[in-house]
């Protein structure tokens, strides 16, 4: 523990167990660390996760054997797609009850090879047999969990082994020439790279940045912001890069992908040449058909991963395998080289875009019956201070809506666990977010997936942790039924109350933790209501009643053809469909219209 202490590491999530009582007795016996008890291990990973994103350190949980580890599971395998650094603690049974190369299945009460199970998704996963390797495991997991591409790491810890007296003259130590991390290219290879990027840029008109979480991974945020300045292009970003601009910046013109704003989508589309860095390049920002994705632009794709590189089904002028902050500082270095353009047209082309295609639509603001999520995201964005911590779900309208309309201000930290898109994440991801950034966190959830881990209300309560979370009630799984109504000519299964899904009332769970509660019904006196909320350092639950019925657009959607496959429309063409002469007037390339 005074290991992970001197990581400066604070916290360390956990749920006790007798397979880790000797790793518990530890934590608790330690000064410089403070334990976070937690109803659930999954709520601890998922915790540790995003405490590891607002310190930008490791993330710490500390589980037991059997169930606590896999229970731990949905947490790491959101770390390991969000490239979060996190020590996974778990205890194991004695080293005589294991069970080896046999062919049993169990030995020891509880046992279960968990480094087996999770190998897939950490970056260094081992059961620590000798107690002197302790040290050894210990340094080479935390090394690993933060060089080259971030991620989890597990060390699986047997009872003996944690109960064991050693010297500390006798551990065994990591060194770092022992190991290939994937650190990218070389200097002059870096040097190349950019090279060929400033060349293409000095022969672009119409050039777009896009950029990802890979920024603030490899702590480029400074520099990104003089990166932009230099080359004054338009930027877009992914959702969990929203933070890095403010969307009133003059340069900041959306997040592009499969559900977006037109602008974001016409801006890329209609680019000839796209800087994407840290950008994981998934189907929710390119589309499921590569050829289609800013088809008349040269790419420069720079990521420290190069399989996220080769698995692009599209040409790749610059394929940088490299940090993106080492890249960003040697294109500064290099940044006499640019010759200046006058792009005056195509910066006002994007502006165009984005001022004619809002989110929010006057509609949205008129609606009478129900809260439009769409106008409460407006409202609440406007009520919030310049360093919030805002952590939606990672699901549902908590996840898509609040998103596409979330105008991210100041300094404001927002993120959620995007590529698993795991219900459960909000109450103990804004446990987790609260106590690293110790301040008040925004949590705004779905009312299905804030059931998931709704018992961690007890530790918000217990802690009484400034967290005010609003509840998007759509009456269950709204993005489910939307689904089973359209694909399925409504045959609604497990759906809403119709069709077998019960959610009870959320308030009345609150009050039953000693919370305080609130609820908007309607648009008339939502912002005093808001205002009201956020008045106090008390934790508050507030229900919103939203439309059930709530389309998410604009998006991409897909048809089916007469094989049987799905075939999706191109990133340019959102729905609800512009008519086809809006479209061919929008596109400065020639548009694939199907």
């Amino acid at each position: 523990m005074n290991f992970v202490a001197a990581q400066g590491v604070k916290h360390i999530f956990l749920l006790p167990g007798g397979g880790s009582m000797h790793l518990v007795d530890s934590l608790g016996r330690n000064t410089q660390l403070e334990y976070i008890p937690l109803l659930h291990e999954q709520a601890c990973s998922i915790a540790a996760e995003a405490y590891a994103r607002i310190t930008n350190n490791l993330g710490v949980v500390l589980v037991t054997t059997g169930p606590g580890g896999t229970n731990a599971i949905t947490g790491v395998a959101g770390g390991w797609l969000e490239s979060t650094p996190m020590l996974i603690l778990s205890g194991q049974v004695k080293r005589s009850d294991l069970k080896g190369e046999s062919k049993v299945r169990q030995l020891g009460p509880q046992e279960l090879d968990i480094v087996t199970v999770v190998k897939s998704i950490t970056k260094y996963a081992v059961t620590v047999e000798d107690p002197k390797l302790i040290g050894y495991h210990l340094e080479k997991a935390i090394f690993l969990a933060k060089h080259g591409r971030p991620g989890p790491v597990w060390l699986d810890v047997p009872l003996d082994v944690q109960g064991s007296l050693i010297d500390t003259e006798d551990l065994i130590h990591f060194k770092e020439t022992e190991t290939e991390i994937e650190e990218g290219t070389s200097g002059y290879q870096v040097f190349d790279c950019v090279s060929r990027a400033i060349e293409i840029l000095n022969n672009s008109r119409r050039p777009v940045v896009l950029v990802g979480q890979g920024i603030q991974r490899s702590g480029a945020s400074e520099v990104f912001q003089k990166f932009i300045e230099v080359l004054g292009v338009p930027v877009l970003t992914t959702w969990m890069a929203a933070e890095l601009l403010p969307d009133a910046h003059r340069l900041n013109f959306g997040k592009p992908g499969m559900i977006a704003s037109r602008g974001a989508n016409l801006s890329l589309q209609n680019a000839d040449c796209v800087v994407a860095i840290g950008v994981r390049m998934d189907s929710t920002v390119i589309g499921f058909d590569h050829t289609d994705f800013a088809r008349g632009a040269k790419k420069i794709v720079v990521d420290i991963d190069q399989h996220e590189i080769e698995k692009l089904k599209t040409d790749i002028e610059v394929a940088a395998v490299v940090d993106a902050k080492l890249f960003i500082q040697t294109f500064l270095e290099e940044s006499s080289k640019l010759i200046p353009q006058d792009r005056l047209e195509w910066m006002v082309r994007c502006e165009e875009w984005k001022k004619k295609y809002p989110i929010v639509m006057p509609e949205y603001r008129a609606e009478k019956d129900f809260v439009n999520v769409y106008h409460f995201t407006e409202v609440l964005a406007e009520e919030l201070r310049q360093d919030e911590i805002i952590i939606p779900g990672s699901s549902g309208a908590g996840l898509d809506a609040f998103w596409l309309a979330y105008k991210v201000k100041g300094q404001q930290r927002l993120f959620s666990t995007g590529g698993l898109g795991a219900m459960g994440f909000g109450i103990p991801a804004a446990i987790g977010g609260c106590i690293a950034g110790k301040k008040r966190v925004i949590s705004v959830d779905g009312d299905g997936g804030f059931q998931l881990n709704i018992q961690e209300l007890a530790t918000v309560a217990s802690r009484k942790l400034p967290i005010k979370f609003f509840i998007l009630n759509n009456q269950g799984y709204a993005s489910i039924r939307n689904m089973q109504m359209g694909r399925f000519s409504g045959n609604l299964v497990a759906s809403d109350k119709t069709s077998g899904l019960m959610l009870p009332d959320v308030l009345s769970l609150a009050t039953a933790y000693g919370l305080k509660t609130s609820r908007i019904v309607t648009h008339q006196g939502m912002r005093e209501k808001i205002r009201e909320i956020l008045t106090g350092d008390e934790p508050v639950i507030c229900d919103v009643l939203v439309n059930p019925n709530l389309q998410v657009v604009p998006r991409v959607v897909s048809e089916l053809l007469p094989d049987g496959s799905m075939r999706s429309k191109p990133l340019e063409d959102l729905w609800p469909f512009l008519s086809r002469e809006e479209l061919a007037e929008n596109m400065i390339i020639k548009s694939r219209v199907f």
